[in-house]
């Protein structure tokens, strides 16, 4: 495989691990909330960041899956409620 072909193979996969500018909103909202807080609902999140419930929710696992953070679906009463540690 000749180098060109092989750079561009390695950016195409780092591009499909990455996480999207959505995910990465959250993401910096669940860090610079997860020392004070533990429990989060994704209409609240999605409150903050003028997305909906439904999108933040399809947006955890991503997050889940890349990030240091641990994030658990933990409930589900009035919205779905994740666990970020």
């Amino acid at each position: 495989m000749c180098a060109f072909a092989l750079l561009t193979s390695m950016s195409a996969t780092a591009s499909t691990t990455a996480l999207t500018p959505k995910q990465e909103r959250i993401l910096a909202y669940l860090r610079e909330h997860a020392d004070t807080q533990t429990y989060f609902k994704s209409r609240l999140i999605g409150d903050e960041l003028d997305l909906s419930a439904k999108e933040v929710g399809a947006n955890m696992t991503a997050i889940a899956e890349h990030a240091a953070l641990s994030v658990e679906k933990w409930g589900y009463s009035s919205s779905t409620t994740w666990k970020v540690t």
